[in-house]
This record gives structure tokens, C-alpha cells and sequence, in this order.
């Protein structure tokens, strides 16, 4: 594990989808990892030899919010469609 500056605007899945975008391997089960809610450090389980291009990215990152899902979104996580409801509704 590896220490970086925070950016101010962080998207974990965001970030490690740049990480491997620009050839470096992170181990997304374990970063990118913050300890205590007002940290100016993020770390990141990159190789040592990936550590100057990480920090690159980690530099340049501006995290953009996951989008709000849909109410179709929604249902599909449980396994039900807008079909479904509107039959259990009787509609």
C-alpha cells in the first residue's frame, strides 16, 4: 500500500478505472483506502515501481458522483422490471 494526496473531489471506482487506464495494476478489493473521515491521504495497493505514474493520476483525478439510478435501475437490482410493478399494482 501505497500513500497519496487526497484529491478533493474522490470516485474510488472512477479513479482505479484510471489507474489501469494508464498501464498501472491496483488491487481494487483493497483501495483505494481512506483511514479516518478527515484524511488528506488516500492509499492505493499499486506496485512500488507503479508508484510515480500512479501518483500522476492520483494528481490529475477529479471524481465525478455515480449517477442517480433509474427506477428500472432499481428494480433490476431486486429482479423485478416496471412490467412487474405495474401488474403487482394492479395497473
Amino acid at each position: 500500500m501505497i500513500s497519496f494526496n487526497k484529491p478533493n473531489e474522490l470516485n474510488g471506482k472512477q479513479l482505479c478505472d484510471e489507474l489501469e487506464a494508464a498501464g498501472v495494476s491496483v488491487n481494487r478489493e483493497t483501495s483505494p483506502m481512506i483511514k479516518g473521515d478527515e484524511s488528506s491521504s488516500i492509499w492505493l495497493d499499486v506496485a512500488e515501481s507503479d508508484s510515480t505514474k500512479a501518483a500522476e493520476v492520483v494528481a490529475s483525478h477529479i471524481g465525478q458522483p455515480d449517477p442517480e439510478p433509474s427506477v428500472a435501475d432499481k428494480l433490476a437490482s431486486v429482479g423485478l422490471n416496471l412490467d412487474d410493478l405495474r401488474a403487482a399494482l394492479g395497473l
